[in-house]
């Protein structure tokens, strides 16, 4: 029983970094989509340069936002390895969601403003899930020492009920009072 409180503990830590990572996605995809239309309205940039613009505007705003909320508990230990792995992901990021609106535009030829938002928005989202997985597993990894504890007690919970288990056969087998 205890076991599987452990593993309900870790799914509710991953569904509240899911959260804040995504509050502050939802934000960073405000800025980006603002920026987007903003540099897209006010100069003559073609499409994929004014949302390349916007994508590096929210990746500044998104690492602000993941490292002081999103994983501000994780280690903060090697900060120049954590922002080189961010702007790697990142970039990387940036490809996928710019060269979705990259096909579109110049591919099929979708370039109205409306086909242009909805396919930066396809890209941001097809972008967003290697995000999610690059960055918890790379970039803002959790601390060793709290991974450490949590591998222990689940190990000493499970060798707590096993020998509870051992004891309690043993009780019943010598004809004693199991209770």
């Amino acid at each position: 029983m205890a076991h599987g409180s452990s593993g309900q503990a870790r799914l509710r830590r991953v569904a509240r970094e899911l959260v804040r990572f995504g509050a502050v996605g939802g934000a960073g995809l405000l800025v980006n989509l603002g920026v987007f239309n903003l540099v897209r309205h006010l100069t003559d940039l073609p499409v994929v340069r004014a949302s390349v613009i916007a994508t590096v505007v929210s990746i500044v705003f998104n690492y602000i936002g993941f490292r002081y909320f999103t994983y501000r508990d994780r280690d903060k230990s090697g900060r120049t390895r954590e922002l080189t792995l961010f702007l790697l992901f990142s970039a990387v990021g940036l490809v996928i969601e710019n060269g979705l609106l990259f096909a579109a535009t110049y591919g099929f030829g979708w370039d109205s403003p409306l086909q242009s938002n909805v396919f930066k928005f396809l890209g941001i989202g097809v972008a967003t899930l290697f995000r999610f997985w690059s960055y918890r597993t790379w970039v803002f990894r959790a601390l060793p020492a709290k991974e450490a504890v949590a591998g222990a007690e689940s190990f000493l919970t499970v060798a707590e009920e096993s020998l509870i288990g051992e004891q309690t056969a043993r009780k019943a087998k010598a004809g004693q009072r199991v209770g």
